[in-house]
C-alpha cells in the first residue's frame, strides 16, 4: 500500500507541475512574462527568459515560447484568464532553446511557428540541453519543435490583419542569426537577446561590433517600447545597459591591446565597477571580456 501511495504521489507531481506565472501588462494589447535574472536550474526551471503575448484581435501572437512545454502551457493559461483566445502565431527570435522549447505546446494547438532561416539548417539535438538543467516535472512533454515558416532579410507579414515587420540579421550578433520583431501599430520592438537589462548579457559566440550596430538599428525605430529577451525593462531606454556594457568592454579591450597586454593580463584587470552590481556579473563578465579580446585582437572594424 505504501509503495502504491508513493507511485501515486510521484505521478501526481509529474503531471501537476505548474510555473505559476503572472503576466506584466505593457499596454492594452501586449503582456509579457519576465524571467528571473538567473542561470537556469531546477529551482527556476528555465523561467529566466521573456515571453510576450500580443492580442491580434481574435487570437494571440507569442514572441518566444519559453523553455518548456509546460511553461508555454502555463503562460497561455494565464493569458486565457485575461482574454480567452487561442494562439495563432509564434515567433522565435533566435536559436537558443530557452526561448523556443515551448513551441511543442503551441504547435499541438494549431499555431503557425515562425523563425529565422537558421532553424531550417539546424539538426535536432540527440539530448536537449534544457533537460540537463531543469526538473523532470518541468521538462515533461517538451520536445524540439522547429518553426515551419522561415524569414530571411526584412519581411512584413499581416497576422490576423496586424502588420508585423520581421528583421532577420544574416550575420553573427548574439547568435549567428538573430531576429527582431517590430509592430508599428503598437510602437513596439521585440528584440530577443539583442537587449538585456538588469543582468549581464552573454557575448560568448557573438560579435561585439555587430551587436553594437544592431542596438543602434533597434533604437532607430524610435518605438515607445523595446522589449528584450532578459530583464524587466520595456520602454525605449531599455537598450541603454546593453549598449553601454558592450561599448565599455570594447573600449577596455582595444586599449589593452594597444598597450601590448596579452589576454591573461587583460582578464586579470578586467573588473568594471560600473556593472558589478548587475546580476550574473561574476558568472559572465570575464567570459565576455575574453570573447571580446579574441574577436578584436586581429583588428577592430
Amino acid at each position: 500500500m505504501k509503495s502504491l501511495l508513493l507511485i501515486a504521489l510521484a505521478f501526481h507531481s509529474l503531471f501537476s507541475f505548474e510555473y505559476n506565472l503572472v503576466p506584466k501588462k505593457i499596454n492594452n494589447q501586449i503582456y509579457c512574462f519576465f524571467g528571473k535574472p538567473q542561470i537556469m536550474d531546477t529551482h527556476n526551471n528555465g523561467d529566466i527568459t521573456n515571453s510576450c503575448f500580443v492580442d491580434l484581435g481574435k487570437s494571440y501572437l507569442v514572441i518566444d515560447s519559453g523553455p518548456s512545454y509546460k511553461y508555454a502551457r502555463d503562460t497561455h493559461k494565464a493569458m486565457m484568464g485575461i482574454k480567452n483566445q487561442k494562439v495563432s502565431y509564434v515567433i522565435n527570435t533566435h536559436i537558443h532553446d530557452d526561448h523556443w522549447l515551448g513551441n511543442g505546446y503551441y504547435k499541438e494547438n494549431g499555431a503557425t511557428i515562425i523563425g529565422a532561416k537558421i532553424f531550417a539548417n539546424t539538426p535536432k539535438a540527440t539530448q536537449i540541453r534544457m533537460q540537463q538543467y531543469i526538473s523532470k516535472e518541468a521538462f515533461d512533454k517538451t520536445k524540439e519543435v522547429f518553426p515551419t515558416k522561415f524569414i530571411e532579410g526584412v519581411q512584413t507579414l499581416a497576422l490576423d490583419g496586424v502588420e508585423v515587420e520581421l528583421i532577420s540579421f544574416d550575420k553573427t550578433i548574439h547568435t549567428d542569426n538573430d531576429m527582431i520583431v517590430f509592430i508599428p501599430s503598437q510602437s513596439a520592438v521585440f528584440a530577443g537577446d539583442l537587449v538585456f537589462n538588469e543582468r549581464i548579457l552573454s557575448l560568448r559566440g557573438g560579435d561585439i561590433n555587430n551587436w553594437i550596430d544592431a542596438i543602434v538599428e533597434i533604437e532607430a525605430k524610435n518605438s515607445k517600447y523595446i522589449i528584450g529577451g532578459h530583464g524587466n525593462l520595456y520602454m525605449r531606454d531599455s537598450t541603454k545597459m546593453t549598449k553601454r556594457y558592450l561599448e565599455a568592454i570594447k573600449e577596455f579591450v582595444l586599449e589593452s591591446i594597444d598597450d601590448g597586454k596579452d589576454i591573461t593580463d587583460t582578464l586579470a584587470n578586467s573588473h568594471m565597477s560600473e556593472f558589478e552590481d548587475l546580476k550574473l556579473y561574476k558568472e559572465m563578465h570575464t567570459i565576455n571580456v575574453e570573447s571580446a579580446y579574441r574577436a578584436l585582437e586581429w583588428g577592430d572594424e
